[in-house]
C-alpha cells in the first residue's frame, strides 16, 4: 500500500551521509519535531536527478525554510558514498542525504520502480513530501518518465 497524506512514516533504517562517513539513523528520529522537505530520486548521478531535481532543491534551500521547513533530504536506492559524492559535486550543506541502499524505505512508503529495463534494478521513485514530525503534510508522486510535481518550485508552491 502507498503512504498517503496524514500517515506516519515508516519506521525503517536510512544512512544519513556525513562528512565523517556514515551514520545509521532510524526514519523514526530523523523526521521527529521537524517540518522536512524530502525528495526521492532514482539515482544519484542521474540526468534529470542531478540536471534539474537536486539543484532546484539547493537553488530553493532558502525559500524553502522561509516558508517554514526546518530541514531538506534527499533520498535514494544507492549507498551513503555515492549520496555523500552526489552531495559533494552537486549539492549543499543545506541537503541531508539519505542512503536508502538496501530499497527498505522506499518499499516500505510503497514507492518502487522497477529500473531493470535500464540495468538499474529495483528503485525508489521520483517523488516529494513535506512531513512534519513524522506525518506526511504534502505528497507529490511524479508518473513515470515525468519531472512535474516533485520539484523544489512545486513544493514551495504548497507551502
Amino acid at each position: 500500500m502507498t503512504i498517503a497524506v496524514g500517515d506516519k512514516l515508516p519506521d525503517v533504517k536510512l544512512v544519513k551521509a556525513t562528512e565523517q562517513g556514515p551514520e545509521a539513523v532510524q526514519s523514526a528520529d530523523f523526521f521527529a519535531g521537524k517540518r522536512v522537505a524530502l525528495f526521492s530520486v532514482p539515482g544519484a548521478f542521474t540526468p534529470t536527478c542531478s540536471a534539474k531535481h537536486l539543484p532546484g532543491f539547493v537553488d530553493h534551500a532558502a525559500d524553502l525554510k522561509s516558508k517554514g521547513i526546518d530541514e531538506i533530504a534527499a533520498t535514494a536506492v544507492n549507498d551513503p558514498f555515492v549520496m555523500g559524492a552526489w552531495n559533494k559535486a552537486s549539492g549543499s550543506d543545506q541537503i541531508t542525504m539519505l542512503a536508502d541502499g538496501n530499497g527498505d524505505f522506499a518499499e516500505a512508503l510503497g514507492l518502487t520502480m522497477d529500473g531493470s529495463a535500464f540495468g538499474l534494478g529495483k528503485r525508489g521513485q521520483r517523488f516529494s513530501m513535506v512531513v512534519n514530525d513524522g506525518t506526511v503534510e504534502q505528497l507529490n508522486v511524479e508518473a513515470p518518465g515525468e519531472f512535474n510535481v516533485s520539484s523544489a518550485e512545486h513544493m514551495l508552491g504548497q507551502l
